[in-house]
């Protein structure tokens, strides 16, 4: 009975640890399945709008009965600023993202990725959202985090160096395009661009994504309205860019449809809801941290599975990119203990501290009485501080 408990003690402790393990796992799933259907002839443009239909789908039953009661009435600005939301988030980053993907490979999307943070940093300064106090070290960290982060993401795409063989890794993928992995390829440095500008729509999702959220504080529903909304967007583009490819838009029971309902359901639906959990528990710091986990993993089994070719530039690269990940991380955390409020019970103990009676020795200079007087401090009931004066 002793052990069974000590065991329950161990997963309560460690279920955010657990979770947030299972996340990356579960979105590196989702870099190999989608590279795998890439590498298949799969037209990234599709894959964006099924995706999101599906995770529309997955979302929106949950979203109209869980939130019903805290869901606010929708306007033309909050919809208009969910259309900008959608924007970013489904058009700039989803689609660049897997179009950099495309010409890059798995491995190297996933660690530019990583960036991400860093970008949002700038993004925020721009838009004034956070302010620059260089003589606080958390502040000092960060930028210095940025600059050592975008510095590794632009080594990655500028040289990529000898291939780096490991067991597994040096066979040829079947299906893959001449372009990807190709270290003569002209499309690498213009994949790791697309990539970069990914990164910079993920970066200013967050940043809309906060602002919306103060006005329609409902977040399950709101990332069904992004989701629906980037559908029809991206729909749009893909009947222009697929235009004389009508046949792209077909579905069969092959690796395509299961990256579609992979990254639909398991990324877009489960991954948003139980990140959002998390992070409301752990905050977005313990989260952010866990990252480059989701590089290594994709790394390796990127080498394994899809037998992608490893270069020396990506791996140092990718390291400078995560040591710049963790400066941001620590400014960020080192911010956020500075600047957080005082606890429930600090607050309490010392509202506890202020109400208690204060007794004050007073003299009263009286020809016939010479004695010591007690004046005693109290709150009454409208709030006041009184004293009484007690002989």
């Amino acid at each position: 009975m002793e052990c069974c408990k000590k065991v329950f003690d161990w997963f309560r402790n460690a279920k955010s640890y657990l979770i947030i393990l299972s996340l990356q796992f579960g979105s590196a799933g989702m870099y190999l399945i989608t590279m795998d259907a890439l590498n298949k002839g799969m037209s990234h443009y599709v894959f964006v709008v099924y995706r999101n239909v599906i995770a529309t789908v997955a979302l929106a039953p949950f979203a109209f009965f869980l939130e019903r009661k805290v869901r606010p009435k929708m306007t033309v600005r909050i919809f208009s600023e969910i259309m900008a939301v959608a924007f970013v988030e489904i058009i700039l980053d989803q689609c660049f993202t897997f179009l950099g993907m495309k010409y890059t490979s798995a491995s190297f999307a996933s660690a530019v990725m990583n960036s991400v943070p860093s970008i949002t940093f700038v993004l925020a300064i721009i838009f004034r959202l956070e302010r620059m106090k260089m003589k606080e070290i958390g502040c000092l960290a960060k930028v210095i985090g940025t600059m050592v982060t975008l510095g590794g993401a632009f080594l990655m795409a500028l040289y990529k160096g000898p291939i780096v063989n490991f067991a597994g890794s040096s066979g040829s993928h079947a299906g893959q395009p001449e372009n990807v992995n190709d270290p003569s390829g002209n499309h690498w440095l213009i994949g790791a661009c697309f990539l970069l500008i990914g990164c910079a729509g993920f970066s200013a999702f967050y940043i809309l994504q906060a602002i919306t959220l103060r006005k329609y504080p409902a977040e399950m529903s709101l990332a069904t309205w992004v989701c629906f909304v980037g559908a029809l967007q991206s729909s749009a583009v893909t009947i222009f860019m697929e235009r004389n490819t009508p046949h792209v838009w077909s579905i069969s029971l092959d690796s395509r449809l299961v990256a579609y309902a992979y990254s639909g359901i398991v990324t877009s639906a489960i991954q948003f809801y139980v990140q959002g959990m998390v992070i409301k528990t752990t905050g977005p710091v313990f989260v952010t941290a866990f990252n480059p986990l989701r590089m290594i993993i994709v790394t390796a089994l990127a080498c394994i599975v899809l037998s992608e070719k490893l270069h020396l530039g990506s791996i140092i690269g990718g390291v400078v990119v995560v040591i710049g990940l963790y400066l941001v991380v620590w400014g960020k955390a080192k911010e956020h203990k500075h600047a957080m409020p005082a606890s429930p019970e600090k607050v309490t103990l010392q509202r506890q501290q202020q109400l208690l009676p204060v007794t004050a020795p007073t003299t009263r200079s009286d020809e016939n009485d010479n004695k010591a007087q007690l004046v005693t401090v109290e709150e009454n009931k409208n709030g006041d501080l009184v004293g009484t004066q007690k002989q």
